[in-house]
């Protein structure tokens, strides 16, 4: 059964004037097919005549010409119920009456966006009843989100020799600094707009504290970072960045609150903490609330979550873990570039990691393929002994933007996250790996000796 068609700006007239210019103006159409859904076409005649020419396209290679089409609408019908071709012959011989441009072409290309924009509306709203009947609101968000975005990628892609200069702008990343000199070094500044970064580390070595210095430097540069919690109270978070940026220890802060206070408040950047329960936000949920921070103005620099592997995914129950966890760092990776800044987030180690000289991303827990998507990723190695003297090792794991395999020594004392990044060693891995076990060989040497003097003594 037709639908009904409105005599409102975008109604019959509208759109048989829309199909008339995708028919015979190839430029427009080439735009128009990144966009227009044949359901958005409220009469059935319309529709097959654009999915003719459509399908051609995507067989062929090339838009039909005038005699194609010619012969499409005289032997090409097959199929469709008599009433139909008739409308479509009908149609056709209006389209050739008016000429190869309607009058309205200029009207056409001016508003065919926003017709797209406002039937994908439609059709969002339609779909979201079913949804809000199921309490999936989450989806809701996303449907409706989906539709509003419609055509908002208008770039056909970069245009090697007529954009040739873009490349060797460094402000086309425009990265944030890490905070360590020797990490920027080799990151080119630091991690760019729409890359994501991955601190892998075990459980207890601090990771949420990397990525508070992180914040914290980017927060110093005058940058506005958003930190969202899915494992720490918004107030522990708050209380690190603190001790982050004026030095004074955790078990302190109470003491020294007015000289916090005195340091913080002339930030040029904003921090806002938005803390969620674990596994109860997915990346639709954090999505919504980017959007309403920015209807208040506040746009991120820099966006940190700690951390990814606690993310709800969408599909939960559905698939396999690990698929999961893949899926949820490759949105990150899209929540990036959508927001045109760097996301750094974290994820934890297997087992093997838990006391390793070096860590690798053999060592990454769950799903080694999330790694895949990161830009950017450094693992945090720190035994026990490395624990008691404030040590450590970063080791690069992956950089898309200069060499990795290096070993950084590392300083950093959890009582004030003071975490500091030391010169490269010109050690290997397995140069580490053995000292560290001759290392352990000779303590071991040392504490047997002094039980065998306690025992005779």
């Amino acid at each position: 059964m037709e639908q009904a068609v409105s005599f409102s700006k975008f109604g019959k007239s509208f759109q048989e004037d829309l199909c008339h210019l995708v028919l015979n103006d190839r430029p427009f159409a080439d735009q128009m097919f990144e966009v227009l859904d044949l359901n958005f076409l409220e009469l059935k005649h319309l529709r097959v005549f654009i999915d003719k020419i459509a399908k051609y396209r995507k067989k062929y290679g090339v838009h039909p010409t005038s005699n194609i089409m010619h012969s499409i609408i005289r032997t090409g019908l097959d199929g469709e119920p008599e009433s139909v071709k008739v409308r479509i012959r009908e149609y056709y011989a209006r389209v050739l009456a008016k000429g190869d441009i309607p009058d309205s072409s200029e009207y056409i290309k001016d508003t065919a966006l926003d017709f797209c924009k406002k039937q994908k509306l439609k059709e969002a709203l339609i779909k979201s009843v079913d949804l809000i009947k199921s309490s999936s609101f989450d989806e809701v968000s996303k449907v409706i989100d989906n539709a509003l975005k419609l055509g908002t990628e208008n770039s056909f892609g970069y245009e090697y020799i007529t954009d040739f200069e873009k490349r060797f702008e460094l402000k086309a990343r425009n990265p944030v600094s890490t905070g360590w000199k020797q990490i920027d070094e080799v990151a080119k500044g630091g991690l760019g707009k729409g890359e994501l970064g991955v601190v892998v580390a075990p459980t207890g070595a601090g990771k949420s504290m990397v990525l508070v210095h992180l914040g914290a430097q980017a927060l110093k540069q005058g940058k506005n970072v958003l930190h969202y919690t899915l494992e720490l109270a918004d107030t522990i978070v708050a209380g690190r960045y603190d001790a982050a940026i004026t030095g004074v220890e955790l078990k302190n802060l109470v003491l020294f609150k007015e000289k916090i206070y005195d340091e913080i408040k002339d930030l040029e950047g904003k921090l806002i903490i938005k803390e969620y329960p674990t596994r109860s936000a997915s990346i639709q949920t954090i999505k919504n609330h980017i959007d309403k921070l920015r209807r208040r103005d506040f746009v991120p620099d820099l966006i940190i979550l700690d951390y990814g592997d606690l993310i709800r995914p969408e599909n939960s129950g559905r698939d396999e873990k690990r698929h999961q966890l893949e899926t949820i760092y490759e949105e990150l990776r899209g929540m990036a570039q959508e927001n045109e800044c760097p996301v750094w987030t974290a994820s934890q180690t297997n087992r093997s990691g838990l006391n390793a000289e070096v860590i690798t991303m053999e060592s990454i827990s769950e799903a080694f393929n999330k790694c895949f998507v990161a830009d950017f990723i450094f693992t945090v190695s720190r035994t026990i002994e490395d624990k008691n003297t404030n040590t450590g090792r970063i080791f690069l794991a992956k950089n898309r933007n200069g060499p990795d395999g290096l070993i950084f020594p590392l300083f950093m004392d959890t009582s004030n996250v003071k975490i500091k990044v030391l010169n490269q060693t010109n050690e290997s891995i397995g140069d580490i790996m053995e000292k560290s076990s001759k290392d352990r060989l000779d303590n071991l040497k040392q504490k047997y000796a002094s039980f065998k003097k306690e025992q005779k003594e």
